[in-house]
């Protein structure tokens, strides 16, 4: 068995029961939720569950509180794309032996702060000493010279991550689940109120509640299983880092993280950019999927803007981007990468609200702290 090629399967894939503003439900309850939703979506109990992996509280402590006893546990945090590692990882121990059924779980009460620890970064580490001192904190004010960087060498504006905006937009009004739902247009969205220059409050993810889990199993069982001809393959994955401060980026205009893992996940895949149907590309701001569009090949350098504009990721257009709404408008809890996964094995399925015709594979790139990490994901709907 191999980790990639379709000989792993995604047979369990679920949200919590509601995303959103979530006073009364704490960070391992929302863990809980999801990861029972998803149990029972593929047709499985907690007792056939041996593997684990979670970011955020210990791997150990969900487990424990969904009175699983694992054998495989995983504890990678690398920031919001830490489940597309999870997916990956977890396919290579259920490849080797080590697992059998894997449960990968996301729960943040990102909104409401219940059951959250506080928020803080440690002043020894590199960016408490090199970049806080400057107000570099928050990722509305870390990411701002690298947007103005990226817009500065294409020749691009402040109008191209408006763009982004308008086009999710259109996804999320057909989502009922969506935070922000409302069409907008260019004009408005530069006329919103202004967070940190060049972003404007359209430009800047929502701030939610919710969870998502997934199970994942050898595709020879999940043929056995009655969540079988709802599969999701996994053909092929990469991730990779680059460093934890945005101002050491070996280019600011231009994720290296991103190119590695995209570069490897399409190799171990075996497919082209042009096999790909639809994309889920992590934005927790407006300039996010234009470095990915870019970085990721699907687009040349300084065409990404005027392919957002041109109508290629709207309804209709060639690559369909962020179909659920995305971190902009669907939800945010903190880490999205979950539920950029989830929306990817909804399109595959043909079960998403906004569903695309004919999707067959998917591809899902996740970005954690910033542009440190990066995680890259290739499925499909259908066992090569």
């Amino acid at each position: 068995m191999r980790m990639h090629g379709g000989d792993v399967a995604i047979v369990g894939a679920a949200e919590t029961e509601e995303i959103g503003v979530l006073p009364d439900v704490s960070m391992i309850e929302l863990h809980a939720g999801a990861a029972r939703r998803a149990i029972e979506d593929a047709g499985l109990t907690a007792a056939d569950v041996d593997g684990v992996a979670t970011a955020g509280p210990l791997a150990m402590e969900v487990s424990h509180h969904l009175g699983i006893t694992p054998r495989w546990l995983d504890g990678t945090m690398v920031g919001g794309c830490s489940f597309m590692l999870h997916v990956r990882h977890a396919a290579a121990a259920i490849a080797a032996g080590a697992a059998d059924v894997v449960l990968i779980t996301h729960g943040e009460s990102g909104r409401s702060r219940v059951g959250v620890p506080q928020y803080g970064m440690n002043p020894a580490s590199p960016q408490g000493q090199f970049e806080m001192p400057y107000g570099a904190v928050l990722p509305y004010a870390t990411f701002t010279l690298p947007a103005l960087r990226f817009l500065h060498e294409r020749g691009m504006g402040r109008e191209d991550l408006a763009q982004v905006v308008v086009a999710q937009r259109e996804w999320a009004a057909k989502n009922p689940r969506a935070m922000r739902r409302d069409i907008v247009t260019v004009d408005e969205v530069l006329a919103a109120p202004l967070i940190a220059y060049p972003f404007t409050k359209d430009m800047c993810c929502v701030v939610t509640d919710g969870g998502g889990a997934l199970v994942l199993t050898s595709a020879e069982r999940a043929a056995d299983l009655p969540s079988g001809a709802r599969a999701v393959y996994l053909l092929g994955s990469g991730e990779s880092a680059e460093g934890t401060m945005v101002s050491q980026m070996e280019d600011p205009g231009s994720s290296l993280a991103f190119r590695r893992s995209s570069a490897e996940a399409f190799a171990t895949a075996g497919v082209s950019h042009s096999d790909v149907d639809h994309l889920m590309c992590y934005d927790a701001f407006a300039h996010v999927p234009l470095y990915m569009l870019e970085d990721l090949g699907f687009v040349g350098r300084g065409e990404s803007g005027a392919f957002v504009a041109g109508g290629h990721t709207r309804p209709g257009g060639r690559l369909p981007m962020n179909t659920n709404g995305g971190g902009l408008s669907y939800t945010h809890t903190g880490m999205y990468g979950m539920f950029a996964i989830q929306e990817s094995v909804r399109q595959l399925r043909g079960e998403a609200d906004a569903q695309v015709p004919d999707v067959e594979i998917g591809f899902v790139q996740g970005v954690g702290m910033y542009f440190a990490a990066s995680g890259s994901l290739v499925l499909s709907g259908r066992r090569p």
